[in-house]
């Protein structure tokens, strides 16, 4: 019987399966009333990957397991395509479950949630932006990467790398023309030793545009998991201490939601299925196919404007979720069901992007790991902060679904826990839901237009 141990471990489904266990018995733990959840599975994929491809980089040519860590090494750890995959069935998933909920919330609320799911990432985006102007020396995809991370948004992190991508490809063609500014900005992402400037680098080769791809898309996944845990910290500490600062009576606001819930409920006619396999896929489809087309933005200086795919499959299944049923064909499934599939591929997702980005965290840590932590702390407070007073003092919001709103504003999962453990009741996920969609659309779009602003 044989076993090639080395091979076995570089194996790409071998990585992903040991993220995820490993991810998941680590969000498990719990720190006081908080725990990472599903999201274990990003940390245990960056520890993994970094040292599985640290463990490839040290496999000479003719030992054993070189091919495999040659594959390992040009794939990235873990291929992209299943980075998109698991991506599409999450932000499916996501858009399904919110989608029937949806038309009831709006017509209680107005447009109350959308505009809050909007102000609250436009927030976080300006914000991303000035700590970005602030700094001439940072990389503008880590910083890209932080505001994902800050607001806690995985959708935004798979458009920040779809767009990212694309932005260091006409950056990198483009060099020639590109000012001395942005040029040195380039060649710090290419080689940080500061050994390329712009006296010496006339243009790009073949290695050094691969070497600034592949380092840029790094950048932003270790951007995001540097300000995850931050813009987690953030919105657990303001669920917990907000009403407390602010003088909130809960009784009173559990009241106000109670006779809010009454008032709003409508019947059903959409009959739900336990789950239609075909409606499913072809919300994935139809979605992807909508993230492709192109608008013409030139005329506010934006170029070409795409949701992608991540954008494109979510605003895709919120609409065919809406509508419900085609013949017969059902878009309304059961949430248990759904829920089971949107933990499995984010867990996946997360687990990939930490296997393919890990190599740079202790790069970032070790250099630019404190100023990434700065710029995620002000995006995240600055988020959360304007998203409570706009939704208390403009829009008149009770704190039950204030709460859920806000942590939907951030897309914030383990937020939406400590908001339940606040409150006392599963009242907040109202709130949760309506918002959620919309912030992760309005993450999509402002992630795409941050790559689009002169940095």
């Amino acid at each position: 019987m044989k076993f090639d141990l080395l091979s076995w471990i570089m194996n790409p489904f071998v990585l992903m399966f040991i993220s995820v266990v490993l991810g998941l018995l680590f969000g498990r733990i719990r720190f006081g009333k908080f725990n990472f959840g599903i999201s274990g599975t990003l940390f245990s994929g960056l520890l993994l990957g970094w040292g599985v491809l640290k463990m490839a980089r040290g496999i000479d040519e003719g030992d054993a397991g070189f091919k495999s860590a040659s594959k390992l090494i040009s794939s990235g750890v873990v291929d992209k395509s299943f980075f998109y995959l698991f991506l599409i069935l999450f932000v499916a998933a996501v858009g399904l479950l919110a989608a029937k909920d949806i038309g009831t919330v709006l017509k209680k609320y107005g447009i109350k949630f959308i505009v809050l799911g909007f102000i609250i990432t436009l927030a976080g985006a300006l914000g991303t932006y000035g700590m970005t102007l602030l700094s001439s020396s940072s990389s503008p995809y880590e910083v890209a990467g932080v505001y994902t991370g800050a607001l806690t948004s995985s959708p935004g992190l798979a458009a920040a790398l779809e767009t990212g991508d694309e932005h260091a490809h006409e950056w990198a063609n483009e060099y020639e023309t590109l000012n001395d500014h942005d040029k040195t900005r380039i060649l710090n992402i290419i080689d940080s030793s500061g050994k390329l400037t712009v006296d010496n680098v006339k243009t790009l080769t073949d290695i050094q545009k691969d070497t600034f791809y592949k380092n840029a898309q790094a950048g932003i996944g270790v951007g995001h998991a540097i300000g995850y845990p931050i813009g987690v910290l953030i919105v657990i500490f303001a669920m917990n201490f907000l009403p407390k600062i602010f003088g909130i009576d809960m009784d009173e606001e559990k009241e106000i939601f109670d006779r809010e819930m009454k008032a709003g409920k409508n019947k059903e006619n959409i009959k739900e299925v336990d789950f239609d396999i075909l409606a499913f896929i072809l919300a994935c489809l139809f979605g992807y196919t909508l993230g492709k087309f192109k608008i013409n933005l030139n005329f506010i200086g934006l170029g070409y404007f795409s949701l992608g795919s991540t954008g494109g499959v979510l605003v895709g299944s919120l609409l065919l979720g809406h509508i419900g049923k085609i013949g017969n064909i059902t878009f309304r499934m059961n949430s248990k069901i759904l829920g089971v599939v949107r933990q499995i591929s984010l867990a996946f997702f997360l687990a990939i992007v930490g296997l393919r980005y890990g190599f740079k965290v202790v790069d970032a840590v070790m250099g630019t790991g404190a100023y990434l932590a700065l710029v995620a702390l002000v995006v995240g407070i600055v988020a959360m902060g304007i998203g409570f007073f706009v939704g208390r003092y403009v829009f008149k919001i009770n704190w039950i679904m204030l709460s859920g709103a806000i942590c939907g504003g951030m897309t914030s999962t383990p937020g939406l826990g400590a908001a339940v453990d606040a409150v006392g009741s599963d009242d907040p996920a109202a709130g949760y839901g309506a918002t959620y969609p919309f912030a992760l659309l309005g993450m999509v779009i402002f992630t795409i237009v941050l790559h689009h602003l002169p940095m």
